[in-house]
């Protein structure tokens, strides 16, 4: 069974919404291992660095960062987009949105406590 796998710190992003935009954004958020092959640059971004690659997907006002896993994928963060544009603001970086993120220390220690925590999983059926 494919599974979403929030670590300790995404867990505590999505918990900090209202239950109502929780389940808009896990709803929102369908994502099935084919996806990840063929990605639908509308929906998804790729952020790589040093042989890692992370994607991001747009929900709403929310940015979701995620890897795969061997069970499905594993949530990295779940962040309103006015904070990553603040950071990116204040960043000042003269290039896509990817490639600022892939290249800025401050964002992967971000994803790096996410890492170093816990993780609760959901599983998901396949809807198509």
């Amino acid at each position: 069974m494919f599974q979403i796998i929030f670590n300790e710190l995404s867990a505590a992003e999505m918990a900090a919404l209202p239950k109502t935009l929780q389940l808009d954004l896990l709803a929102e958020f369908e994502i099935l291992p084919k996806d990840l092959d063929n990605l639908d640059a509308r929906r998804f971004g790729v952020i790589e660095r040093e042989g890692k690659k992370l994607y991001r997907y747009r929900a709403k006002d929310y940015r979701i960062y995620f890897e795969r896993s061997p069970e499905g994928v594993t949530v990295h963060r779940v962040l309103h987009k006015n904070t990553l544009r603040d950071f990116l603001f204040r960043s000042k970086l003269p290039m896509a949105e990817d490639d600022q993120l892939g290249k800025t220390r401050e964002f992967w220690k971000l994803i790096e406590q996410g890492e170093r925590t816990h993780k609760t999983s959901i599983a998901r059926r396949p809807s198509r």
